[in-house]
């Protein structure tokens, strides 16, 4: 794919983690336009579900989700690891065991392939659960799949959720004139819920010049969920992380 004008990709990550990948992209020529459409922030102890803190011991196993699990998880605790080192931990992805490794923390068990409940849920440890207890450390909302499975294995399963995410209030019309004048020439997108909140951002303004737009995708999930929303070039990265992101928009940028 070739322009006169620099191959511009929109980087829809939080203003928090979209600098290494917009930096990437950057480093090869070509434009990262940053346009945030989730915002993640800490929940409120008024929600409850805090007083988990107190009784980390008693559980089996952590599950942490994410790199935001982590990192809000610690928040609440004000940085202090120790309580969580009294458990064994379980990373759903290698990015989310990165993030815990880089605190001090122990993962018993992580996936070597797949970044998802499905990958967890086939490691031997997660299929001999009956009588064993796991909180599972995330976001608020989310997918059931893997409470639910532990629970029909035999498993007692609470959550822990500590953080929310928003959709921010962003100045659209950057965006929306880049794709009148069609010269934004990839989207990449992170989570199902980053792909509504973009649609519900920009589609009353520039529907069909959206969906015409490249888009670049880290699950099968997400590559039916654009499907149906009415993309139609979708590309899928092998994973979520920044390199397989941005190895994926080369392969689109140079048409293969």
């Amino acid at each position: 794919m070739t322009n006169a004008k620099p191959f511009s990709v929109l980087v829809t990550r939080p203003v928090h983690q979209a600098h290494n990948l917009a930096r990437m992209i950057e480093s090869r020529g070509w434009q990262a336009v940053r346009f945030p459409v989730l915002e993640i922030a800490p929940l409120p102890r008024s929600t409850g579900g805090f007083e988990k803190l107190e009784r980390l011991q008693y559980f089996d196993c952590l599950i942490f989700v994410s790199a935001n699990a982590v990192n809000f998880a610690l928040q609440a605790n004000n940085g202090k690891i120790a309580p969580f080192k009294q458990c064994k931990i379980a990373s759903v992805g290698k990015a989310t065991a990165r993030a815990l490794k880089s605190v001090g923390l122990v993962v018993d068990w992580v996936p070597e392939t797949g970044f998802d409940s499905e990958a967890l849920l086939t490691l031997p440890y997660f299929h001999g659960v009956e009588g064993r207890s796991f909180l599972i450390v995330r976001g608020e909302g989310g997918r059931e799949k893997l409470a639910d499975t532990l629970r029909e294995r035999g498993a007692a399963v609470e959550y822990w959720e500590v953080y929310q995410r928003i959709r921010p209030q962003s100045d659209v019309q950057p965006v929306v004139d880049l794709l009148k004048r069609g010269e934004l020439s990839l989207i990449t997108v992170s989570s199902g819920e980053a792909l509504r909140n973009l649609v519900e951002m920009l589609s009353s303004y520039v529907k069909p010049e959206l969906m015409s737009v490249p888009l670049v995708v880290i699950s099968e999930r997400m590559k039916c969920l654009a499907e149906d929303i009415g993309f139609k070039r979708i590309a899928l990265a092998s994973g979520p992380d920044d390199e397989a992101i941005v190895q994926k928009v080369t392969t689109v940028c140079n048409g293969e």
